[in-house]
């Protein structure tokens, strides 16, 4: 099995916006810098315009409101690129670019080795997350034993939820 997470967000201001441009021109680096990591398999795509990133993957009719999609081969994998890359210091700074949510924004589940999941998918799993809490069927860092790096470098309660 691999591992599938989405992480939801929405941006304080539009896409093209001087609040988000830092942000936005970074998104092209990141996601070269994920998809080179050791255990990367996939990552949703948006227009491949340069600096834009996943960001056409909107949510609902709100075009602040974006998605990003990846698989990976292992919890390992995804922990060493979200917190051992140039990723952490943008993770750090999520506050000046994205609203506080007020609920669950990300979640991780299994797939078969090959499965590639639809943005439809991902969203019904971090729906279970929300409404059923933890288990198998879709979960979070806390819910994974096994994830060191999230233990030393986790963001408080209110900012996960």
């Amino acid at each position: 099995m691999h591992l599938a997470q989405l992480n939801v967000g929405r941006l304080v201001a539009p896409t093209d916006d001087p609040r988000v441009a830092e942000f936005m021109a970074a998104l092209d680096k990141v996601n070269g810098i994920g998809k080179r990591s050791p255990g990367f398999v996939w990552m949703m795509e948006g227009s491949g315009e340069p600096g834009t990133g996943n960001t056409e993957n909107s949510i609902g009719d709100d075009p602040q409101f974006v998605a990003n999609l990846t698989v990976w081969e292992s919890i390992a994998d995804l922990e060493h690129f979200v917190w051992n890359t140039v990723h952490r210091r943008f993770y750090e700074r999520r506050q000046e670019w994205f609203e506080v949510l007020g609920e669950m924004h990300f979640v991780m589940w299994w797939v078969p080795i090959g499965h590639r999941p639809a943005l439809s998918e991902a969203l019904a799993r971090l729906e279970h997350l929300r409404s059923h809490g933890a288990g198998s069927h879709a979960f979070d860092w806390a819910w994974l034993e096994q994830a060191e790096l999230w233990k030393r470098h986790a963001c408080s309660p209110a900012a996960a939820e």
